[in-house]
Parts: C-alpha cells; sequence; structure tokens
C-alpha cells in the first residue's frame, strides 16, 4: 500500500533505462543492444576509445542524433511535480545520460552515468571542465582536442569500467532518505542495484514502479508493475495527498 508522504519524509529517486524508454530512446541491455553487429559494451569503454575514437564517437554522435527526436514523458513530467511539491526533501539519481528529467523541469538531479549532451576531456588529470555540446562527430578530424592539455576530447558519459560521478553525494543522499522510489530499472547493474539495500540499512521504506519485476525485488517493501507513464502520475498525487 502507497500511504501520503509526512512532512518530514525524504524521497530517493532512482531512475533507469525503463524511464527513456517510454520515449522511445534503445536501452543498452534490451534486444535492440546492439549497434552496427557491435555489442554495445564494445563501443562504450576507454578501450574502445583508445583503439577507434571515431567509432566510439560515431556511436555517440547517432544517440545525440535521436535524442533531438525524443520530448520527456508522463514519467519524467510525474517526477518534476514530485520535486515541485517536496522542494529540497527530493532528490533525483538517474543512471541515464539523457537530459529528459531536465527538459521536464527536474532541477536536484544527479546524472551518475554522465550526460550524452556534454563533452569533456578524455585525459584524467586534466581539470577541463565538461561543457554542453550537441555537435556530431564522425571523423578524427572533427573531433575536438582539449584547450588546456591538447588531448582528444571525449563524450561526458560514464563508460564501462569506469566509476560512476557523484557517488559520495549519492551515498550521503541514501543515508537521510526515509523513502526511496525506484522506476524503470532492471535492479542489475550496479552499483545503482545495491541502493535499494543501501536506503534500507537506514530504515527507508522502498518502493519499485515498472513493467517487469526487478532482479532485485525482495528488497522492495512495494513492487508496482506496470508502465510508468501510466502509474507514476497518480502515484505521485497519492504520495503528495
Amino acid at each position: 500500500m502507497i500511504r501520503a508522504l509526512s512532512s518530514r519524509d525524504r524521497v530517493f529517486v532512482l531512475t533507469g533505462a525503463g524511464v527513456s524508454a517510454e520515449s522511445g530512446l534503445p536501452t543498452f541491455r534490451g534486444a535492440d543492444g546492439l549497434w552496427r553487429g557491435s555489442r554495445v559494451q564494445d563501443v562504450a569503454t576507454p578501450e574502445a576509445f583508445r583503439a577507434n575514437p571515431e567509432m566510439v564517437w560515431q556511436f555517440y554522435s547517432e544517440r545525440r542524433k535521436r535524442h533531438a527526436t525524443v520530448m520527456a514523458n508522463a514519467t519524467h513530467l510525474a517526477l518534476a511535480n514530485l520535486e515541485k511539491a517536496l522542494g529540497e526533501r527530493f532528490f533525483l539519481c538517474t543512471q541515464n545520460v539523457d537530459s529528459l528529467h531536465e527538459l521536464a523541469g527536474s532541477q536536484r538531479i544527479v546524472h551518475m552515468h554522465g550526460r550524452l549532451m556534454q563533452t569533456r576531456c578524455s585525459r584524467e588529470s586534466c581539470h577541463t571542465k565538461p561543457f554542453d555540446d550537441e555537435r556530431l562527430y564522425m571523423q578524427r578530424a572533427e573531433i575536438p582536442t582539449c584547450p588546456q592539455c591538447g588531448a582528444m576530447m571525449r563524450p561526458h558519459v560514464c563508460w564501462f569500467g569506469e566509476v560512476p560521478y557523484s557517488m559520495d553525494r549519492i551515498f550521503e543522499q541514501l543515508r537521510i532518505c526515509s523513502v526511496l522510489l525506484t522506476v524503470g530499472t532492471s535492479g542489475v547493474v550496479e552499483p545503482a542495484a545495491s541502493f535499494v539495500r543501501m536506503a534500507r540499512m537506514n530504515r527507508a521504506k522502498a518502493i519499485y514502479v515498472g513493467p517487469e519485476e526487478p532482479a532485485n525485488r525482495a528488497f522492495f517493501d512495494a513492487v508496482v508493475l506496470g508502465k510508468a507513464g501510466e502509474v507514476l502520475p497518480g502515484m505521485v498525487k497519492e504520495l503528495v495527498g
């Protein structure tokens, strides 16, 4: 049973690929998780970028082009409304690299896997900050170099084998939240799959919304099956009372 939030509740929301899929963006781990015959995992690694930066940039440029054709859906809008109701008691952590949450109006948000529409220096020791970038890069001659150190620029995304971003802030929010709302994730990808266990250790109530049961289903107090875009708007109204 979903109960209305109290004035003391702090809500941590985790969203996954299922949320973006409802807007028409393909997922890494679905049946469409191939790109030109290659596994997505094979073009989303530091090793792949060092071996063939043009191929990696082609993959992300095509994703950027696809991103421009989609819009925020009812799930994104419902979470933006929940943020408006809760203010600083709301925190959104997304595994998605798109900007659909921002397009819906969300502001208190962390992209733990980075941002598709941002570019940064490929040299880890360089302190050049990521910048917004909608350009498409298909050839090596088109790929920009860092103005500070001269290294090739790369998409600002967390590749397989890299540590997700803002983990200290995420762990702190998991420590203080009283409700964890997980939407559209498989419960397989770490470290996000462990967030529900971390929140439960601090006595938070855990709710899952998605079309299929997640792999970590046993850790949730409530599992609501269905498309998030159909379920979440009504749930948000119940939560805020």
